[in-house]
């Protein structure tokens, strides 16, 4: 039950819940209503701060100072209808799906009835704060769930991860900077984490030369021999895929969009080797790629790989039709989604996690192209652009943690000291033969 008083002919409320401590004020101005806790226990005190407060809202409103800040939600709705239109045939729908999905799932539910001159540095880091405790939250109930239902040890919950955070605060960055060019707020806050240390440079997920090795030579032999006969088609082309991409370099999303047209066969002039001429599309926009001469042989028995097609028998179940279907200019190179394949063979082959416990995924086979032509000793400004990357990245993901990029010639030099005399004329070095073998 709440306790009202009316002030200024009805026009200013002060008023006190029943479980509060101080009483509360409000009024309608410029179409909204204003409210505002006066600080105060006493009934007598509160009035007095809920006038002078009234008279200074109705000051500022005669000055044209009072001005009314659009919700949150406004903005977010122009900046979808904004961001969609002018970025269509620029952006992938996935990359727009995401802001949206951000939006729908965490901005709007936090800040939608906020006002937008409300949001400041510290209500965002109130964000950031309120997410991880959300997130680590309910991972710490589905852990104990799942040892309670499978009897096992709890495993390690997963903490929010650092690059989600990073996402859903550029998705309020856009929104914000929507806000400010229809003038609805005055400047874009300060939207860095305050208390940002250097991240941890870690490499990513990758196979090893061995374990490059043994991972293609698994998918070959489930192709050989697949657990049913009517996913050997698949099993072959998860094998092809590996080998190629592997062997290119090529983003999983760019190895979708693949189409026959985009790759030629033709002959090196540098090494004299047939290699592969791919027209890439993908998240970069249009870029080109050469492969390495082993990506050919694979590209080829694609070429001549046959897709079964599937038809309808009297009895209405499907069936494998007998003419074959070969791929056509215009048909994808890797057609289909053979991911619970491509996962099933890497843990047959207990290759799905590294020594760091980071998951492999079809993203592996690009990172390892990678690693490789550095270990081999080529130039890192032609691999970025062969990867449609920037040097930037390669450096900083790639190249710290490759040990042939470091020259021990060049670290292990040694300065030639003057070798003192002895009181007798004798080299020190003679004198003392234990210093010539400080350096093994």
């Amino acid at each position: 039950m709440s306790e009202w008083h009316d002030l200024m002919g009805g026009k200013l409320h002060v008023y006190r819940r029943g479980d509060g401590r101080y009483w509360q004020c409000s009024t309608y101005l410029k179409g909204k209503e204003w409210r505002q806790s006066t600080k105060h226990d006493s009934l007598g005190l509160a009035k007095e701060f809920a006038e002078d407060w009234y008279l200074s809202l109705r000051g500022k409103e005669r000055a044209g100072l009072l001005s009314v800040a659009k919700p949150f939600h406004i903005a977010a709705d122009q900046f979808e209808k904004e961001y969609e239109a002018i970025t269509e045939g620029q952006r992938s729908p996935k990359w727009v799906q995401g802001h949206k999905d951000r939006l729908r799932l965490h901005l709007l539910p936090y800040f939608g009835n906020k006002a937008l001159t409300e949001i400041t540095a510290g209500t965002v880091q109130e964000y950031r704060a309120h997410r991880m405790a959300e997130v680590k939250e309910r991972e710490l109930k589905r852990v104990k769930e799942k040892a309670k239902r499978d009897g096992t040890p709890e495993e390690k919950p997963k903490l929010l991860a650092r690059s989600t955070l990073h996402d859903e605060v550029v998705t309020l960055r856009q929104v914000l900077k929507t806000a400010v060019r229809h003038r609805w707020l005055d400047h874009l806050p300060d939207l860095s984490p305050p208390y940002k240390t250097q991240g941890k440079i870690v490499h990513r997920p990758w196979f090893s030369p061995e374990e490059y090795v043994a991972f293609y030579k698994a998918t070959g032999e489930y192709a050989k021999k697949p657990f049913r006969e009517i996913d050997r088609w698949a099993a072959e082309q998860v094998h092809d895929f590996v080998l190629i991409i592997a062997n290119t370099g090529l983003r999983p999303d760019e190895a979708k969009n693949l189409q026959h047209r985009d790759v030629q066969i033709v002959t090196d002039e540098a090494t004299g080797k047939e290699i592969l001429e791919i027209e890439v599309r993908g998240k970069r926009g249009v870029g080109y790629c050469k492969s390495m001469p082993n990506a050919v042989y694979p590209y080829r028995r694609l070429l001549a790989r046959a897709k079964p097609q599937d038809v309808e028998e009297p009895s209405g179940k499907a069936k494998r039709a007998l003419e074959p279907k070969y791929p056509q200019p215009t048909d994808h190179v890797f057609p289909g989604n053979h991911v619970k394949l491509f996962n099933g063979v890497l843990r047959r082959a207990t290759l799905k996690l590294d020594r760091d416990d980071n998951r492999r995924t079809a993203y592996s086979l690009r990172h390892t192209y990678i690693c490789m032509r550095l270990m081999e000793g080529a130039d890192i400004y032609q691999v970025a652009k062969n990867c449609r990357t920037s040097v930037e990245m390669i450096e900083k993901f790639y190249a710290a943690h490759i040990k042939n990029t470091l020259d021990a010639a060049a670290i292990n030099v040694l300065r030639k000291r003057a070798s003192p005399k002895t009181e007798n004329g004798q080299d020190s070095q003679e004198a003392e033969p234990e210093l010539q073998s400080a350096y093994g």
